[in-house]
Order: C-alpha cells, then sequence, then structure tokens
C-alpha cells in the first residue's frame, strides 16, 4: 500500500538528464520517495536526535540540510581541515548546483561556496587537503563544457576552477582527489576518453595529463577515487568491466602503467562504487554494492599481488549496498555505511554504520531512521581527531535534505599529520585537538623541534635522524599517538664507485637509509649489502645488473639515484 501510494503521490524527481547515470537515476528516485514519505507521514518517528546506543557509544546528529543551507551531502567522508574543522559538499539535488561547507565538531554551519554552473555543478565527492591548508575537489557537470571540473578552495572559501573537463581529457569526474608524493594529485573521470572513463594526473597548477583510458574488458567508468600505497603506486576500481563485467581492482604506476589485480564475477561482489582502504597490514580493504552471498553487497580483502577474501555478505538486515569505502581506525578496526538496509523506518531499511575487524567480524553500529536522523549514507566515515567517526547521510533528518552525523565508540583523541611522509628537514603538520600547551614531539622516539600554532595545529620540522614510525605528541592532557606511522623517506645523495664490474662493492651515501630491504642497480636486486649507518649502504653490484640508476628502499619508500652507475 505504501509503494502504491509513493508512485501516485510522489513522482521521481530528476534534477540532471544524465542518460549516462542510471544509477544516479535510481538514488534521485529514492531520495526523492524519501521526502515524499516524510510529508505524508509514512516514515515513523524514533525519537530525538541523539540516541545512545551503550555506555560507550553516543549518535549525535550535529546539522539538518533543509536546501537553503545545502543539499544531498557529498558521497564520500569528510575531511578535517588544519583549523581543526570538518569540510565537504553538498550536490544540491533540487537546490542549485551545490555547495562547499565548513562545520564545527560541535555543528555550526558556514556554507563556503555555492556553484552556479559555470563554476561547476553537482560536486559528489568529498575534498583533498593539500599541505598548504587548501582544498581540491571535483564537480560532475558544469564548467566551460558541463561535463565537470576541477577546483582547488582556500579555508576562507576564494574558490579557483583549475580545469573544464571536455570529454576528450575525461568527462563527469564522480570521485575526488588524491595527493601523491610527488606533488601532484590524481583522480579518475566516470566517462570520457573513449567513453568508458580515464584516469588522470594534475599540477596544483591545473595542468592535466590522461594517464590511463579504459576499454572495458580491464574494467570501465571508475567512480572512486584513488589511493596511493607505500610502493608510491596507485590503486583503485572500477564500477563495471573486466572479464565478467562486475566491475575491477587496479594498480597504476604514476607514469600511467596498469595492471588489473583483480576481476569479480558477482559471487565474490559485484559493482565496487568506492575506492579502497590501506590497512596497517600493508592488505586493501574495500566494499561492493551488490553481489556476494545474498546480491546485497559485500566486504573484501584484497593482497597487493591481487589475491582477494570475501570477508562479509550483507543481507538486509545488517546493511545492504555499502556505496562507501572503509576506514581503519585507531582501534585497528574497519567502520563503513550502508546505503540501505538495517532496522530504520524506511522501505528496505535507511541504511547503517557498521564495524568490521580485520578478520571480518561484522557490527551493526547503528540503524538509521528516516526523519529523525537521516536515511542513506551514501559516504564514507571520517574519524577525527577527537576519536569520534564523523559521516553524512544524504537524505532526510529533519530537514529533509541530509544530515551530518557524529558517532562516538569511545576511541581516544590522536594525532595525525599533514603529510604522512617526508624527508630530513621537511616541514610537517601535526593536527589535533586541544593541543595547546604541548610540551614535547618526537618522530618514533626522536625529538623534534616544534611550534603550537593553535589548538589543533602544531608546525614542526622532522629532524635529523628520525626513523619511520608514529608521531607522539605529549600535553598538558596526555600523550597523544598518530594514527598512522610516519614515512622517513630514504634520500640518496651520492655513490662511489661511478662504475665498475659485477662484484663491485659501492658505497651509497645518503639520509634515512636505516631499516633497508633492498636495493637495485639498474632495476636488478642486489644480492649482498649492508646498511652501515643512517646515511650509509655498502652494496655489491649484482650478476645481470644493468646500467642505470641506483634504488635503495627503506620502510619510509624507495629512494632513486640522479645519477647512473654504469656497469662495466
Amino acid at each position: 500500500m505504501m509503494n502504491m501510494m509513493n508512485i501516485v503521490c510522489c513522482p521521481p524527481f530528476r534534477k540532471h538528464s544524465l542518460p549516462h547515470f542510471p544509477e544516479r537515476r535510481e538514488k534521485e528516485h529514492i531520495v526523492s520517495q524519501l521526502s515524499c514519505w516524510k510529508r505524508i507521514s509514512f516514515v515513523i518517528l524514533l525519537g530525538a536526535a541523539t540516541v545512545v546506543a551503550s555506555s560507550a557509544q553516543t549518535f549525535t546528529t550535529l546539522l539538518n540540510f533543509n536546501g537553503t543551507n545545502g543539499s544531498s551531502p557529498a558521497y564520500v567522508s569528510l575531511v578535517q581541515g588544519t583549523d581543526g574543522n570538518f569540510y565537504g559538499t553538498t550536490s544540491g539535488y533540487g537546490f542549485g548546483a551545490g555547495t562547499i561547507f565548513k562545520i564545527t565538531p560541535a555543528g555550526t554551519l558556514t556554507t563556503l561556496h555555492t556553484f552556479d554552473v559555470t563554476d561547476g555543478d553537482s560536486p559528489y565527492a568529498g575534498l583533498a587537503l593539500a599541505t598548504s591548508g587548501n582544498f581540491y575537489g571535483t564537480t560532475i557537470s558544469g564548467g566551460v563544457n558541463s561535463v565537470g571540473t576541477i577546483f582547488k578552495i582556500t579555508p576562507s572559501g576564494t574558490l579557483t576552477t583549475l580545469l573544464s573537463f571536455d570529454n576528450a581529457d575525461g568527462a563527469n569526474p564522480e570521485a575526488g582527489l588524491v595527493l601523491a608524493t610527488n606533488g601532484n594529485l590524481y583522480g579518475t573521470t566516470f566517462n570520457g576518453g573513449v567513453g568508458l572513463g580515464t584516469i588522470f594526473k594534475i599540477t596544483p597548477g591545473g595542468t592535466l595529463t590522461t594517464l590511463h583510458t579504459f576499454d572495458g574488458p580491464e574494467g570501465r567508468t571508475p567512480a572512486a577515487g584513488l589511493l596511493q600505497a607505500t610502493n608510491g603506486n596507485l590503486y583503485g576500481t572500477t564500477v563495471y568491466g573486466g572479464a565478467d563485467s562486475h566491475g575491477t581492482i587496479f594498480e597504476i604506476t604514476p607514469a600511467g602503467t596498469l595492471t588489473t589485480l583483480h576481476s569479480f564475477d558477482g559471487t565474490d561482489g559485484d559493482s565496487p562504487y568506492a575506492g579502497l582502504a590501506l590497512a596497517t597490514s600493508g592488505n586493501f580493504y574495500g566494499t561492493t554494492i551488490s553481489g556476494g552471498v545474498n546480491s546485497a553487497g559485500t566486504i573484501f580483502k584484497i593482497t597487493p599481488a591481487g589475491t582477494l577474501t570475501t570477508l562479509h555478505s550483507f543481507d538486509g538486515t545488517d546493511g545492504n549496498s555499502p556505496y562507501a569505502g572503509l576506514v581503519q581506525a585507531t582501534d585497528g578496526n574497519f567502520y563503513g555505511t550502508t546505503y540501505g538496509g538495517g532496522s530504520g523506518g524506511c522501505s528496505g531499511g535507511c541504511g547503517t554504520v557498521f564495524k568490521i575487524t580485520a578478520a571480518g567480524t561484522l557490527t551493526t553500529l547503528h540503524s538509521f531512521g528516516g526523519s529523525t536522523d537521516g536515511a542513506l549514507p551514501y559516504g564514507g566515515l571520517l574519524q577525527g581527531t577527537d576519536g569520534s567517526l564523523y559521516g553524512t547521510t544524504d537524505a532526510e533528518g529533519a530537514g529533509g535534505s541530509g544530515t551530518v552525523f557524529r558517532l562516538s565508540v569511545g576511541l581516544s583523541p590522536f594525532v595525525k599529520t599533514l603529510p604522512t611522509f617526508g624527508k630530513v628537514a621537511a616541514a610537517v603538520k601535526i593536527l589535533g585537538t586541544n593541543l595547546t600547551g604541548a610540551t614535547s614531539v618526537s618522530f618514533n622516539g626522536t625529538a623534534a623541534a616544534f611550534t603550537v600554532v593553535s589548538p589543533s595545529l602544531i608546525s614542526t620540522t622532522l629532524p635529523n635522524a628520525a626513523t619511520t614510525g608514529q608521531v607522539q605528541v605529549t600535553t598538558p592532557g596526555g600523550t597523544l599517538l598518530s594514527n598512522l606511522a610516519f614515512r622517513v623517506t630514504p634520500v640518496i645523495l651520492s655513490f662511489s664507485p661511478p662504475n665498475g664490474p659485477v662484484s663491485t662493492p659501492v658505497v651509497i651515501t645518503g639520509q634515512s637509509l636505516t631499516g633497508a630491504s633492498r636495493v637495485t642497480f639498474g632495476g636488478i636486486k642486489a644480492t649482498s649489502f649492508n646498511v652501515d649507518s643512517y646515511t650509509q649502504i655498502t652494496a655489491t653490484v649484482p650478476a645481470g645488473a644493468k646500467t642505470g640508476k641506483i634504488g635503495v628502499t627503506t620502510p619510509g619508500g624507495t629512494a632513486t639515484s640522479a645519477g647512473t652507475f654504469t656497469v662495466n
């Protein structure tokens, strides 16, 4: 009876005529239906905005969008700025071309920019925080050619359009950007190239290079952003295509060489809409929106070599259609959302927040109820430096147009670094909560000079002799550890002799060479080398070595020599 009345009373809303986004049309229909259910009182009111699930778990709705302040917040997680506030986007279904907003941890919203189509339309993705403190993002349409843009925006709201796509170089970027270790930004477009999507690189100044155009058999229509692993390569997913047309997981080098790691076949998942999460173990974790045992979506683990394990198949009661990816929190567990399912008051469920262990044990933490706390959490979660999880719902809430929420699950405050890697003497920003009065900062035990800029920001410099490991900050309130190990990037400054035959001992001088696990000559691995000190390695030229660069790999990354070693 409810479905019949929805059909009669609530015709689906269409903001865009995007025939190339069938899943978008379905989503718009669901959002429209939910708004209608609210108007005709078919959504059950489940109580106050704040729900206490247990003594250690508290759900709080921080903000209700109502159209005038934005509508349908972005489909990926929020990002925390250097000022401690959270930044995100709204796509603006039915309420203009979308916005960029800032929200305080207490829930005070500031609209930083409202798009007007000429500078972009419908930012589906969230923002990427650069080391400068500025943010970079994309819009799926609008711009000079009406097929999407890339922009930069300052924390105060000054927006610069860096690029308007033109189909030939890609079209309709659904995903956000990732700032790579080389200082460039990388991303994907859902369409364009030959029509099946692209992977691109763009400099902070706006120069774009198309690295790869998908052809179908190796994947098509990437909807998610990329992830850079410690080996320097980028990893991502395509929604469709692959050997069985159910989507793929791929690896691509910064230079553009692509390798398909896995093609889904439906039984192990179908349509990986989100990107991947890199676990502290070195493996990747992700989700598919359908497929699996119950055709309701899956959670999987995949090794860098491409071995995939399905950890969980959703069944509707515990969630359905996880459009978003996962975040590994400071407790080692992964947290995420499902677009539908759960025990909420919507038909088919309003979506959930869940926790899953690295081994695959899933716990539903929250089921959304619709009018009270929002519905359809299309985006993922962010763990703020206060330890809590923050996210958005795409629809419903008291304003009828989505929400921003916080879920506290008892995790402690921590600090994070910007960037998460660097060479000795590099400037590093440390983001946190209640940092005023900090008395010490160290990188894996090596003390660093620092300045407390604000309660949410410390400025420091990576000290000499620092090694890869956690950052520690001592404050009056206690000791805070970083959520990730800071990777101290190795550097090769020189080597001697500059040439020689196989079996020649070569002394390599540099910085941060401690813990080296691999030395190469022209790409050929040395079978014998010794780490003499933090600044020196002695390696023997291996059989089969070729004239070329010398490489050294440590826990902090890989360094390549500027000069060439000549094999006589």
